[in-house]
């Protein structure tokens, strides 16, 4: 171990530390004293429900921890979008989990609680997932209306990816745990089964408030939609509950029922953690995203036995293909090299930057995955494609063309891991989230923007310049330095990987250590879901 591993090491986990230190605070929800208001009235918190409901002897992953962080603050904030969704095992069944978290603003939704919802459904009808809905929910947070009601990515889509859901035979079951007003009434009704916990549930298109306002009647909340007004009188919900524990039983009972799926057919076998030892992935990433460093040495720590069989390993190697195993699960790693190389003419090519060669082994290797059935994973710390006139005259943008191509019409399952920088197009070619990774995770150490902040920064600073000088401001050195520190300040805040994952740009910030189970329980998912078409290209110039 050298000193320069040992910062890299120090670093990295210091990375890793703000990420747990942040999460541990969004995960108390609309905080302390609110979840002792939720426990007075016999009621679960969200988080509580989701870890009774799932197997305690099983891995799970959350999807989306981090959205909404340092959103809405003038509202207050909406921790975790205002609602928990996890991905785990239910009586031995994988399923996905949605619970409205009423500690954070009685459970209303914000735009970013109806983004994450969509996002849970999404994984849900790609994978064919049993969804559970876990409801406590005041309905849309009227202050913002305007961003969450009237669009087609709106609150109104949930609905109909139900009924899209139901028609695909995905199985659906709400249990109604707290409020469920308005347009929200509609999910769990258009579940296959709905339960409700008799005196906290209450279902009703109007409270009893809008209804005295609007037709005069006079009536409380639990005789117009409780637990026995729609188990015995209605007939809207199957189940009447006695609590949160009784809901969630029942919940158990009617899942371990469920008969088994039609499989993709992926391979696996046993599983084998890697030889190289995996925490020195700590040391190797270095501190700075500028700094080069061997990806053959991460993915070597990420696969079992620490075996990948390279794909043309001689051509194109500013991006490592090839196949392996995670967890078992058979892989193709497509994944960008972060050191110099020397390509076949002996010329020097630049770590994470995309060259033609290198698009176009990638582009084939995506292919053959696609035609053999094996899932593919991409590793991305990327710059984007190579620029200038000899890579123009080569063609860069048709071999760029060619693999966002084969990216974007691939069959087989993708998952993206954004271990660095996520640069431009660079993005895209490496399955970024417009590109359909089934999941897509950063590492602490990721950047995703249009460049880096230093080189934005220079270019706002030339426009911001021109703009004050035309204005007959002189710009002095140290004026220059002062715009160019508050311009590079405010871009670094936006590529960090807290903003995009608060904005669900992606699905989690993980430790590097967990890489392996998010891979692993994706492709178990994906194996819910027989691939339904063949791999097409369309028109593709060779």
């Amino acid at each position: 171990m050298d000193l320069k591993f040992n910062k890299n090491e120090d670093q990295n986990k210091l990375k890793l530390s703000e990420v747990n230190h942040r999460f541990a605070k969004i995960k108390l929800g609309g905080g302390k004293s609110r979840i002792e208001k939720h426990h007075a009235k016999g009621k679960m918190t969200a988080r509580e429900r989701i870890s009774y409901l799932l197997d305690s002897d099983t891995e799970s992953i959350e999807i989306g921890g981090f959205a909404g962080d340092g959103m809405y603050e003038e509202h207050g904030g909406c921790p975790s979008a205002g609602v928990v969704i996890k991905i785990g095992h239910i009586q031995g069944k994988q399923c996905i989990v949605v619970a409205n978290d009423a500690t954070v603003k009685a459970g209303a939704w914000f735009p970013i609680t109806g983004k994450k919802n969509l996002r849970a459904q999404e994984i849900a009808i790609e994978n064919r997932l049993p969804i559970i809905y876990l409801v406590d929910s005041a309905g849309v947070y009227l202050p913002m209306q305007d961003e969450i009601f009237p669009d087609k990515e709106h609150f109104g889509r949930i609905f109909r990816n139900n009924a899209i859901m139901s028609s695909m035979g995905i199985t659906q079951i709400s249990a109604v745990m707290g409020s469920c007003v308005a347009g929200g009434a509609y999910l769990p009704i258009m579940s296959d089964e709905a339960l409700i916990v008799d005196k906290t549930g209450s279902i009703f298109l109007a409270g009893s408030y809008l209804v005295k306002a609007a037709i005069g009647e006079s009536i409380d909340n639990e005789t117009l939609g409780g637990a026995t007004t729609h188990c015995e009188i209605s007939g809207v919900t199957d189940y009447k509950a006695k609590d949160d524990i009784d809901a969630l039983d029942t919940i158990k009972n009617v899942i371990g029922k469920i008969g088994d799926f039609d499989k993709a057919g992926f391979n696996q076998i046993e599983s084998n953690p890697p030889r190289e030892r995996q925490e020195d992935i700590y040391g190797i990433l270095p501190a700075s995203r500028a700094d080069q460093y061997d990806m053959l040495e991460i993915i070597k720590r990420l696969v079992d036995n620490s075996e990948f069989e390279q794909y043309k390993e001689d051509y194109g190697q500013t991006i490592l293909t090839g196949y392996a195993r995670i967890d078992g699960w058979a892989v193709g790693i497509v994944a960008n090299q972060r050191k110099v190389v020397k390509n076949g003419k002996g010329e020097m090519q630049f770590g994470g930057v995309i060259y033609s060669d290198s698009a176009d082994k990638a582009t084939r290797f995506i292919a053959n995955c696609n035609q053999k059935k094996i899932p593919l994973v991409f590793l991305q710390d990327v710059t984007g494609f190579m620029v200038g006139s000899k890579s123009e005259h080569g063609g860069i943008i048709k071999d760029g063309a060619k693999m966002v191509n084969a990216v974007s019409n691939s069959v087989v399952p993708k998952f993206t891991i954004v271990i660095g920088n996520s640069y431009g197009a660079g993005n895209y070619a490496m399955c970024g989230k417009a590109y359909d990774p089934r999941l897509i995770v950063a590492w602490p150490s990721a950047e995703l923007a249009v460049m880096s902040g230093k080189s934005a920064a220079k270019v706002l600073l030339q426009i911001e310049k021109a703009s004050l000088e035309k204005k007959g401001e002189k710009i002095t050195p140290e004026k220059e330095k002062a715009l160019f520190d508050q311009i590079k300040s405010r871009y670094d805040n936006q590529v960090s990987p807290f903003y995009a994952a608060a904005r669900l740009w992606t699905d989690a910030i993980i430790d590097p250590l967990d890489t392996r189970k998010w891979i692993s329980m994706g492709i178990e998912a994906a194996n819910h879901a027989p691939i339904q078409k063949p791999f097409n290209l369309g028109v593709l110039q060779v």
